[in-house]
């Protein structure tokens, strides 16, 4: 029988964290579990920093539904089965401090630990599982690439978000006789840059899993000048790719095995350079990025985050560890992390774009891509 779990966010932020850690939180208080929260992530769970977590009266967790990010933080880069540890001469070396963490858990007494966050996340929640935690994943990114879900929560708010952008754009587009370019998150998936794309009457949308001919995008461009449409709206994802080049990375960072050390940026800036030389209309790039993390979540990620908080509680009641909540055929269900993980297996190797990383990418039967190609959409191919 459970008494106590803890919670831990982990990744980037996205709205939706607090709502997933309320229904958590209310689920437990319903069946006399006591809830904590681990501070930063696998970080404070590293450190053992906890909190203890309640919704009563005026407590921590008390009405923090549509508030945005996370009240228990969330630590980026903290691979514990890699961590960077600074040694007294000034050198830094990476460590396996797993087995610290594992020993927290045993000697703070949870019988369950709830990790929210995306596949990389997920990927040491799956280690933690083979080292004999309890624990249960909750599918959490914006980039909507966790594997065995249909949808993240923190998701809709960001295309909600890049679709308000999109609509904007339009009209400064329209007024100037520009091509208004966008560029969007998603890292290697185009979930977010496709479907504002579709939401915002976009024009040309560049994703990573189609790479692109600029010259494509420019006969697109062309044809609309053709009809006296003398405006272009593109979006184009973060990870997006020109035929024959290669991924636009801001900067490389050390952060050591494991972890993904690719910073993108700069796709969007290239694209419209491009165009403006190609078409010889004027152009302009908007990079929207952590606008679409922070706020207030819509209402659907408030509805699809509570319902994930109260399935991973219930799953912990039920012993149900090792395993991940999730959308299944528009239903409510649960995977296993093994599934989550599928090639990824080496323990500590933590997320990346490599063939071994299980991240679920745009399809080309997939709907949202059929959608865009009937309405005239154009995917740089």
């Amino acid at each position: 029988m459970l008494k106590k779990v803890a919670i831990l966010a982990n990744g980037g932020d996205v709205s939706g964290f607090n709502a997933v850690i309320r229904a958590i939180i209310k689920t437990a208080e319903r069946n006399g579990i006591e809830c904590y929260g681990f501070i930063e992530g696998y970080k404070g769970l590293l450190k053992n920093e906890y909190v203890r977590l309640s919704t009563n009266n005026d407590a921590n967790a008390s009405g923090i539904l549509p508030k945005g990010g996370s009240i228990i933080g969330s630590s980026t880069n903290a691979n514990v089965f890699n961590y960077k540890v600074e040694l007294p001469n000034g050198e830094v070396e990476y460590k396996d401090l797993s087995d610290i963490c594992i020993q927290n858990v045993k000697d703070d007494g949870f019988d369950c630990v709830f990790t929210l966050g995306g596949d990389g996340t997920q990927k040491s929640a799956r280690d933690f599982f083979l080292r004999g935690m309890n624990v249960i994943g909750v599918p959490k990114t914006i980039d909507n690439d966790v594997e065995c879900t249909e949808i993240t929560f923190g998701y809709n708010t960001a295309v909600s978000v890049a679709t308000e952008a999109i609509d904007r754009l339009h009209t400064t587009g329209e007024t100037h006789h520009r091509i208004m370019v966008l560029e969007v998150m998603g890292r290697y998936a185009g979930w977010i840059a496709l479907e504002s794309a579709i939401a915002g009457g976009a024009d040309i949308a560049l994703i990573p899993e189609i790479p692109y001919d600029i010259n494509s995008a420019v006969k697109k461009i062309q044809d609309r000048i053709a009809v006296g449409k003398k405006f272009s709206v593109v979006v184009v994802a973060e990870g997006a790719i020109q035929k024959d080049g290669e991924l636009v990375v801001e900067n490389v960072r050390n952060n050591g095995k494991g972890v993904d050390n690719n910073k993108l940026g700069g796709a969007g800036e290239k694209v419209a350079k491009q165009l403006e030389e190609l078409t010889g209309l004027e152009s302009r790039c908007t990079v929207l990025g952590y606008m679409q993390r922070g706020g207030t979540p819509t209402a659907y990620d408030r509805v699809l985050s509570t319902k994930y908080g109260a399935k991973a509680m219930e799953l912990a009641m039920e012993g149900k560890f090792g395993t991940i909540t999730v959308i299944k055929n528009g239903k409510l269900d649960y995977a296993t992390l093994e599934d989550v993980v599928g090639n990824n297996k080496e323990i500590g190797a933590v997320s990346g774009n490599t063939p071994e990383s299980s991240i679920r990418k745009v399809k080309m039967d997939d709907d949202l891509i059929k959608t865009a190609r009937n309405i005239g959409i154009c995917l740089g191919d």
